[in-house]
Formats: structure tokens, sequence, C-alpha cells
């Protein structure tokens, strides 16, 4: 709504600035054949990086998570983005989403056609959609000999324990650490 009010009050240069810059990204930006995240280049600046671990992959949601994790500066691996999550009341299925891209990535590496991906870090939404294409993706990947693990969810730094909600005080207990 702001956005709107902004445009309508906008002198036209700025609005036909605006207009030229989205059809630009429209023409020019796709989806990276890695790792679909988004790009104006042959491949994305993740899987373009040659210091990055091609053995470590981290598996995200929508291209936006991975400017999170970055942010962290926490992680130097390889992404998948998957476009979305599993979410069946929605319509949403595992064909659906870069799930059956994900495990033909596996498989190359263990075919030696590709760089072996040794552990799936798998940082999706802490909601009934992420959980469901966890189990699925857990269940995809069993057997293929790489570990899987998901981002830990619990207890944010500085909040005050009264006015956390069940779900997440739970999960913060189920994922305590010993000292």
């Amino acid at each position: 709504q702001r956005l709107a009010y902004h445009i309508l009050q906008s002198r036209d240069e700025y609005t036909d600035r605006l207009s030229d810059a989205l059809h630009r990204v429209r023409a020019e930006v796709h989806s990276c054949p890695r790792c679909f995240n988004y790009t104006d280049s042959d491949l994305c600046k993740y899987c373009a990086d040659e210091k990055r671990s091609d053995e470590t992959l981290c598996v995200v949601e929508e291209p936006s998570d991975i400017m999170r994790i970055e942010s962290s500066g926490a992680f130097r691996g390889r992404y998948h983005v998957l476009h979305g999550a599993i979410a069946p009341l929605e319509g949403i299925g595992p064909q659906d989403l870069k799930i059956q891209e994900l495990l033909d990535r596996v498989d190359a590496g263990l075919r030696g056609e590709s760089p072996l991906i040794k552990e799936i870090i798998l940082a999706l939404d802490a909601d009934l959609e992420g959980d469901t294409t966890i189990l699925y993706l857990t269940k995809q990947l069993a057997g293929k000999q790489v570990k899987l693990s998901r981002i830990a969810h619990g207890v944010p730094i500085g909040s005050d324990i009264d006015f956390i909600d069940d779900r997440t005080m739970g999960r913060a207990l189920e994922n305590r650490v010993e000292l």
C-alpha cells in the first residue's frame, strides 16, 4: 500500500525509470541451473565461487533465505532452492518443487559425475509445511550416504521466555545443549 501511494505521488520520470528497471529484471534475471537461486549470470555467485565447499549443501525454501543465511557469516557451502515447501492443503506436492533436482544432484555426486555432497543442511521454515518437506526429504535421501541435519530452532537470543510460544519452547527443550 505504501509503495502504491509512493508511486502515485512520484514524478513521471521516476515511475518511468522504475518501470524500465522492473522490465529489465524480468528480462535478465533467471534461475541458476545448478541451485535454482536467482541470477543474471550463467551461474549464481554462490555456485560460481570456487572457494565455497562442495561437500555441504544447504537446502532452503526460497532464494531470499540464502541472503539471511549468508548474513550470519556461518556457512560457506553450496545452496539448493526448493522454491517452496510441500503444502497438501494448497495443492503443492513434491513434484511442484525442485526436489527431484536435489535428488539428482546428490545421485550425480555419488556416481562421481559431480562433486560429492557429504552433508545436507535443511534450513526450512519451522512450520507444518517445512516439517512436512523435511520428513519427505529425509525419506527420499535415506540410504544415500549423505549426512542430514536441520537448523536448530528454539529461543531467540535476548528474548524473554515468558513470551515464547509453546511450539518454540518445545523445540528449544528438545534441542537443548549439554554444558
